[in-house]
Order: C-alpha cells, then structure tokens, then sequence
C-alpha cells in the first residue's frame, strides 16, 4: 500500500502529460529545421484562432525539447519537463542544485512568449541575466522569437526595443525601478514598459523574499548642510551604551538592540544630546528635543549610532574609490548606487571620512511584493523554496512543489561541529582543509562576510597553500575562479557569491579529472558560520553533490558567531559548560543541529514580521500608488485634455464658491476667484447669487480659453496643459511621498496611547490623499489661469 503526500500525487499527475510529450518525440525527431522552427508561426495562428496555451503545451514542449537538442545539444529530461509545467501553471518549482533550472526555464518561458505580450525571465544579478540571456540566445532566435536584456544605464531607445522583445532578461531591482520610471515620463514615446504579462523568477526565494526587505526608490537631490553629519558623529562618539549584564547594571544614553539592527536613546540620552544641540545653536533654547521640529536630527543620531555599532566595514558595505558601496548580506555582491535610507548612508560616509552625499527626496517608490503582483502571472525556481510555502502562499498566493531529482543524491551532509570559541573554530576549518587538499578534492569555503574570507585566506598564506579567493572586491574575476572551483587539489574561499546560480563543475571540463575526483569523494563545501536563513545554508551545501556526483558538507560554528550570540538556545552553552570541553574540543550532535535550526527559525520568523509590515504599511500607499499614475496615464493618453481642464476647473469653482457660502466673507472669495482663477469679479455681482457667480466665473474662464486657442493655437496651449498637469502631478506626488514618509517614521509613537499603528496610517494616509487630490487640482487651474504660453 502506498501513501502518497500532496506533493507527490500532484507530480504523479502532471507526469500524465509528460508520458504524451513523450509519444511526440519521435514525430518532431523526424521534422526538418524549418519545419521544426515553422513551429512557433503555426502555434501563434493558432493562439489567434483561439486555441489556450494549455492545449498547446505538450506540441510546444516537444518542439522546444528536440530544438535544444539540435541547437545547444541539451535534451529534457521527465524531471525537467515536470518542473516546466509545474512553472507554466504559475507554481514555484523546487529544484535541486545541479539539475539544469536554466534549461526548465525555456520551456514555459518559449509557451508563453507564443502569446507575444511578453515574456520577463528574471535574475538576481546582471551576471547571471547576460550569462543565461547569451546561452540560450541560439535557441530562442532559431524558434523565430526575439530576445534582448535590460541593464542599468540602458539608453532609452535601446530599452523600448529589449521591452518590445518576446523574451527579455533582467534583474529584479532594473524592471522595478523602469516601472516607477515609465510613470514619470511625460510623453507617450517615452513609455518603454509594456502591461506586465508573464514573469519567470530565477532563484525566486532570493527575490520575492530576501529582496523583499527593501523598497525600490527613486530619489531626487535634497539641498542639506552636510556638516551637521560631522557634528552628530562626534556626539554619538561620546554617548555610553546602557548595560545589564549578569554583573552590572550600567545605566547609559542609549540601548542597542543587535538582534533587530535597532537603538533606542534613554531619557538621560535626550537630556545629553539636547543641551549640545542647543549650545551649538542647532534647536532653539525654548525648544526640545522631542518637538516635532527636531524629528529629523533624532533620526540622524540613531543612524549614526547604527553607523558606529552595527553596520561594518568588509561585513556590510566597502570603501571603493572614497565612496561607500553596500554588501549585499545574501548574495555577498556589491550594490553600486544603491544607499541606505534615514541618514543612515550619510552616517557611515561621515564615521569612514568619506565624502559625504546629501541625502535624497523620494520621487517614487514601490516594495517588490507590489511589482511583482501587477503580473499576470509569475511563477519562479530555486533549490529552496519549501521552507518558505506559507510566506509564498500568503503574500504572493503562489504553491510550491518540489521537483524529484533525475538522479538520486549522494552527497554526504555531516553534523555541524560547535566550538566555544572563534578562534578553536577557525583552528579546526583549517585541519580540515589541509586534510582534504592533501587528499586531491576540491574545497569550497562559504563565509558569510569579506572580512572573513580575508581573514582565512591570510593564514593559508601564511602557510604557504595556495588558494583562491572571491568576494565583492574581485568580483570582476568570478568566472574564472568558479571555472577552477572544481579542479584537483583547488581551494576555494568565498562569500554569499559562490552560492545561488554557481555552477561548479566537478573536474572542471576534463572527463578524466572528473573520474578521478569522484573517487577521492568528489567537492568538499565548508561553511565557516550559519547563515541568519536556512535557504542560503542550503545554496551553499548544493554546490557539492550535483547531478549525483558524491560530495560532502560540513558547518563549523562557535557560540561567539552572531546567530549563536543573539539568538542561540542557553542549553547548548550549558550543556558545553557541563561537558568541560577541553580546548579545540567540538560537540558534534543531532540535538546541535536541531538547536541551530531552531535559532535559523526565529531569525526568519522575524524577518517575515518586518517584510509583512513593510508590505501593510505599503498596500496602502500601493492603492494611493496605481490611482496616481493611472490618472497620469489617462492625462499622458488623453488627445481631448481640454474637456478634462474644462471638468476640474468648474469642481474648483463650486468649491470656492461653497467656501464663500460657509462663511460668506466677499473679500476672501474675491481674493481666491482672483488668485487661483486670475478673475477679476466685481461686488455688486455677488449679491446676484450662487449659481449667478458661478456661471459668470465659468463664462469669463472659457472665453479666457477661446482668446488663448485662438492666439497661440489649439495644438500649443494642449501640449502646455498636458505638461502643466503632468508636473503638478509630479510636485504635488512627491510632497506627498515625504509626508506619508514623516508619517510612517512617527506613526509607532501612537501605540503609548493604546492605538494601533497601522489603523492610525490607513486613516492619515487616507486623509493626506484627498487633500493630495484637492491639491492638485487647485494647482492645475492655478497655473493654467496665469500661464502665458
């Protein structure tokens, strides 16, 4: 009797439509190339005709199957064309490592560009989109479909063709941030992106989740005194830290929170900082720290206490030509012109003696959870995506199904070993690279920071082994180095880099060393700490064993590591203490594993909390978000803008009007029709009554308009208004960006008053959105009644 889970009888059924793929090959074997290529034109008549890519699907993988074949020399396996169809039904495939998600991706990615709305395959870097894009390149154009790449710093031509393709690559961060761009343009022939159809996600977990922590932003130049930097650093310098530890209880200015990359200034901090601000002249002497007014410096002095005491140089960021670049912490790569927000960047530049960059105003943004679900469809694959199926299901509505292997795997994954102290550690990962270099395997060392990797690769040296090193400061040599990762007797030591999307190839491209290597057990992957996710521990374990290759894996941890110092269980250190462990001494146990495992999960709990309030806080400004450009579009579309004016400027004179009729003051109403509509009415008409005034300011405006057409011409003053709106739009947005933002920094102080913060953003959210709109339209016909084209 068999018992099969759901996961298993969902794979047994689409393995139905594998079976009729298979009865096709030996009908598309016979085909020639130009029938074969002939193919696509006959689907997209078809698809014209009606047919739904469902029905197409086994004809269409069949002939993507046997056109890889001929054109790269690749053929799909079973496996490969179940996680192809898993992926077209907008599932997320779990694959592991080594079993070809590059080639799965063709196959719905060449069913559904048969549509030609659009295909965007995505990935977490530009390496990887030119890689993939230049591999299967051949492939796609002999089916007769277009393929480009977008990149950073594209020209816009350029971008409009890549947009126009059938199947285009790029990263995540680049299609994001060219959505926000093509809702700011102010021509129709700027727009460059088209509606969102279908998006293949390379390493989805990477994207929709690690990713999802930090908001995509673009930013425009604030004008700020820089120096006040400075002086914050040097005050920050001089604040104690308050202390409770199991033999004191040291009060101090500040309380540093490690486990959540926060700190919180004590009253006596406040007290401190305020009377140097104030004999600095900075706030005023009957001010406070607390006003409203002084907000932005509280943030300044936390971030430049963030800067001081969490954030470090070769861990999470590097100096490169005098400026400071940020570290990705999961993928170990750097991220040029991307800045952290808050004074944070700014903070940093100032503690490193760099030049310091003003910070920015947001022009727009928008999360990656809210890009990504104005698809039609995504689907996306990774070697680790299980862990994660409430988060997928819950945000993005996506199941997950894992792929069975087309061989089984071999490798050997060993119990962590954990040592009291860094130092044993790093002592005992380096016995056990000697000990398999001498055996001729290579060897793969994971670090989770560049600071790290030198640190290994400096007492290699010291012992005169050679060996290879690769981190975000040589990221330029990552081919190389990844093409030798898996040769005779090769050391290799690297960061986050070597994990998602490497492929390192057991003997390299030799056979030969390839035979040799399995024998002596194949790659050896070391990792020197636990990762905060369990997913990128399990990236940096699946670089061994590929393809059923043998391989092994060990973890070396300590109790100083992070994970263990902040969120590791008490009874290991118990337990180690009982145990009176001798120096280099390791405990090596299920029960340890279990334990990491366990401070992993409450790592990656939080880490859902802060992307679910991200995204809550966001969904409201997301709805505040698709209103604004979709009222942009309408203007940017709109060939009759006149009647849209014409519409607006009579809902500000009712209101106006209705403002005169609440307090019936004739000189503010004066005033008004005179400074928003440029419209000199006189007194005696106002006693003549309500819709007498209206209809008189109405009349004068669309006599005012007819002078206009007739003196500049019909076309200009539509071109003007058009731009004119645009603008204002643009001004009036971003205002309200800055405030929302105001908002949400403050908003949390709500909760010493027993209210519920988000409840209190929905409703001042909603109440700066009308004024937003009130605003604009009082903007729009102020500007157009004073304008002189």
């Amino acid at each position: 009797m068999f018992i099969y889970n759901k996961n298993d009888r969902e794979i047994k059924r689409i393995s139905n439509i594998v079976y009729i793929i298979n009865d096709l090959e030996n009908h598309f074997i016979s085909l020639n190339n130009d029938l074969l290529s002939y193919k696509t034109i006959e689907f997209r008549k078809r698809i014209i005709k009606g047919d739904l890519l469902d029905m197409l699907l086994p004809e269409a993988f069949s002939t993507i199957r046997e056109a890889s074949k001929r054109i790269i020399g690749m053929r799909h396996f079973d496996v490969q064309l179940i996680g192809g169809i898993v992926l077209h039904k907008g599932i997320i495939s779990e694959m592991k490592t080594g079993e070809g998600k590059t080639i799965v991706g063709t196959l719905p990615t060449y069913l559904n560009a048969l549509t030609g709305l659009g295909v965007h395959v995505i990935t977490i870097n530009e390496y990887l989109a030119k890689r993939d894009s230049n591999n299967m390149r051949p492939l796609y154009e002999f089916l007769g479909l277009s393929i480009k790449n977008i990149y950073a710093e594209q020209r816009l031509k350029e971008k409009m063709n890549a947009y126009k393709a059938d199947i285009t690559y790029g990263t995540n961060n680049e299609y994001g941030f060219d959505y926000l761009r093509n809702n700011m343009v102010y021509s129709i022939k700027e727009k460059f992106q088209r509606k969102l159809n279908f998006a293949l996600i390379d390493e989805v977990d990477s994207i929709l989740i690690d990713e999802a922590r930090t908001p995509l932003i673009i930013s425009g130049p604030s004008y700020e005194y820089t120096k006040i930097y400075y002086l914050i650093k040097n005050i920050a310098e001089n604040l104690r830290s308050y202390k409770i530890t199991e033999y004191e209880h040291q009060k101090g200015d500040f309380i540093l929170d490690e486990k959540h990359k926060q700190v919180e200034l004590t009253e006596k901090g406040y007290k401190y900082i305020e009377d140097i601000l104030k004999s600095k002249k900075i706030i005023k002497k009957n001010d406070s720290l607390y006003s409203v007014n002084n907000i932005d410096l509280i943030k300044k002095i936390k971030a430049a206490l963030l800067a001081l005491y969490l954030f470090k140089i070769n861990v999470d960021y590097i100096i490169i030509n005098n400026e400071v670049i940020i570290v990705d912490e999961n993928t170990g790569r750097i991220m040029p012109g991307k800045r952290w927000s808050d004074g944070l960047h700014q903070a940093i530049e100032a503690k490193e003696g760099v030049n310091i960059k003003n910070e920015s105003n947001t022009l727009a943004y928008i999360t990656l959870q809210n890009y990504f679900r104005l698809y039609s469809k995504i689907t996306g694959m990774t070697g680790t995506a299980y862990t994660e199926v409430y988060e997928f299901n819950k945000i993005y509505k996506l199941d997950v199904l894992v792929i069975p292997t087309n061989k089984p795997i071999i490798r050997k994954d060993m119990n962590d070993l954990i040592f009291l102290s860094t130092k044993e550690k790093f002592e005992a990962i380096i016995r056990d690279i000697k000990n398999n270099f001498y055996k001729g395997r290579p060897i793969l060392v994971g670090t989770t920071s560049i600071k790290n990797s030198e640190y290994i690769s400096y007492i290699l040296k010291k012992q005169k082994i050679s060996h290879n090193i690769l981190n975000a400061k040589n990221h330029s040599k990552e081919a190389n180095i990844i093409a030798k990762a898996g040769i005779y007797s090769t050391i290799t030591i690297a960061t986050n880099m070597a994990g998602r999307g490497t492929n390192i190839l057991l003997g390299g491209k030799h056979t030969w060393s390839k035979n040799l290597l399995i024998k002596s057990g194949g790659l050896h992957v070391i990792g020197t700490e636990r990762h905060e996710s369990r997913r990128i521990d399990n990236q940096l374990r699946g670089r061994a064993g590929r393809q059923g290759d043998p391989g092994s894996t060990r973890f070396f941890i300590s109790l100083e590591d992070n994970l263990m110092r902040l969120f590791g269980s008490n009874k290991i250190k118990k337990m180690m203490n009982i145990l009176g462990l001798s120096y280099g001494e390791a405990i090596e146990h299920n029960l340890v594993n279990k334990a990491v495992e366990k401070a992993q999960k409450k790592v990656e709990i939080h880490n859902f909390d802060i992307r679910k309030q991200i995204l809550e806080y966001d969904n409201i400004s997301n709805y505040q978000r698709k209103i604004v450009y979709n009222q942009r579009d309408e203007i940017l579309f709109n060939y009759n803008i006149s009647e849209y004016i014409k519409y607006i400027r009579n809902e500000v004179i009712y209101k106006i009007v209705y403002e005169y009729k609440k307090t019936y003051n004739i000189n503010k109403l004066l005033i008004n029709i005179k400074t928003i509509l440029n419209l000199n009415i006189y007194k005696y008409n106002i006693d003549k009554g309500y819709i007498f005034i209206i209809n008189k300011i109405k009349d004068k405006s669309n006599n005012i308009y007819k002078y206009n057409c007739k003196k500049f011409g019909k076309q200009r003053i539509k071109d003007f208004e058009k731009n004119t709106i645009l603008q204002v739009f643009d001004i009036r947005w971003k205002e309200h960006l800055q405030m929302m933002d105001y908002i949400m920094n403050s908003i949390h102080l709500r909760c010493y008053v027993h209210k519920n913060p988000i409840e209190e953003y929905k409703r001042e959210a909603f109440r700066l959105f009308k004024t937003l709109i009130i605003n604009i339209k009082f903007d729009v016909i102020s500007v157009l009644s004073k304008y002189n084209v």
